[in-house]
């Protein structure tokens, strides 16, 4: 059946795009997955993970936290509204966003890190 973050009529299509999400990382989520990956800020992450209809980049389904890192493509208003729309679906399912650009994972890392600390704090 999958994780019971899945939506089981989708989950096998859903899964495989996540695994080759994760074989063609961003450079931006790289270097982000380093400092999330094994419990490195206390709480466990995992990448490219299926919820619902989505995938998230990074989620933590213990503390309902989803970090998405952004390309330029994500400035669009086509995809603005797309990601807003996703945004409100998963809320609903009670996840929290934070979200980053490429620029800011890969010139700004240890802000990015400590806002992803503050919220872990709050």
């Amino acid at each position: 059946m999958g994780y019971k973050t899945a939506a089981p009529d989708r989950y096998g299509l859903l899964k495989a795009w996540a695994r080759e999400n994760r074989k063609n990382a961003t450079t931006a989520e790289m270097v982000l997955w380093e400092f999330l990956r094994d419990k490195q800020l206390g709480v466990k992450f995992l990448r490219q993970h299926v919820i619902g209809d989505y995938i998230a980049d990074f989620v933590s389904t213990e503390k309902g936290l989803i970090i998405e890192v952004d390309g330029g493509y994500h400035t669009e208003p086509h995809q603005q509204e797309n990601d807003k729309m996703r945004e409100d679906t998963l809320e609903q399912m009670g996840y929290h966003f934070l979200r980053f650009s490429n620029e800011e994972v890969l010139f700004n890392t240890e802000q990015v890190i400590q806002q992803i600390e503050n919220y872990f704090n709050e």
